[in-house]
């Protein structure tokens, strides 16, 4: 039986292609939360979390939703929610339910943090897409990236 070593294909479109979405999403991963924390004094997990809260109607989600929604251990998002808790930006609540179920709930001064990094975010999403994708082009990248991401 012979040995033959496998060809590493790394000049493969769909390398190159995959290397560029990770690097474009580990620079513009750092740069929004080199500047959440710069001007909000907010780190990104913390906004990423918040902002998962405000989108539900009730403005509070249960642990295990907030784990899949930020793409967190459960461990993780334990720690994460921690903190949050400590700063006053969320507040645990039992479930009326389900004795096992623990929700997460935004706060008032929740809702102001992020506001205050809603501001930041848009001055951010600003510099780095509006103003180098045109409408067009911001419309096909969603599109793409949409395929891309569906389960």
């Amino acid at each position: 039986m012979s040995f033959e070593p496998t060809i590493c294909p790394s000049g493969d479109e769909k390398v190159l292609l995959f290397g560029l979405l990770m690097d474009t999403n580990a620079r513009l991963t750092k740069d929004l939360g080199e500047e959440l924390e710069k001007y909000c004094e907010l780190p990104l997990a913390w906004f990423d979390a918040l902002l998962h809260l405000r989108k539900v109607d009730s403005g509070r989600l249960k642990m295990n939703e907030i784990a899949d929604a930020i793409v967190h251990s459960t461990g993780g998002t334990t720690r994460l929610i921690d903190r949050l808790e400590e700063a006053g930006f969320v507040v645990r609540e039992l479930c009326p339910t389900d004795r096992r179920a623990i929700y997460v709930a935004i706060t008032e001064a929740g809702n102001r943090k992020l506001d205050a990094a809603l501001a930041t975010h848009m001055e951010f999403l600003q510099a780095t897409l509006a103003e180098r994708l045109n409408a067009g082009e911001r419309k096909s990248l969603a599109t793409l990236l949409g395929k891309l991401n569906a389960h």
